[in-house]
């Protein structure tokens, strides 16, 4: 259903866009165009930096010596 929807929705927007391209009124669909894309891009430029700020740091890795061994690296080398 949800799908229908999409296909329909989608010809009837390129048939507007098509009707502005060519009745005159292209300088309109090249704007509306440039603008979802501005804000599209700007979208989710805004979605990394929030992600990138609100994100807490790693925890710091420490040196890793040979007396500090796991098990797992134990049973490797037997």
């Amino acid at each position: 259903m949800i799908g229908s929807l999409i296909l329909v929705a989608s010809i009837a927007v390129l048939g507007v866009y098509g009707y502005l391209l060519y009745s005159g009124f292209a300088w309109l669909a090249y704007g509306i165009v440039v603008t979802v894309a501005m804000v599209g891009v700007m979208g989710i430029v805004a979605w990394i930096g929030w992600t990138m700020a609100t994100t807490p740091p790693p925890a710091p890795i420490e040196a890793f010596d040979d007396s500090q061994k796991s098990p797992d690296d134990a049973s490797e080398k037997t």
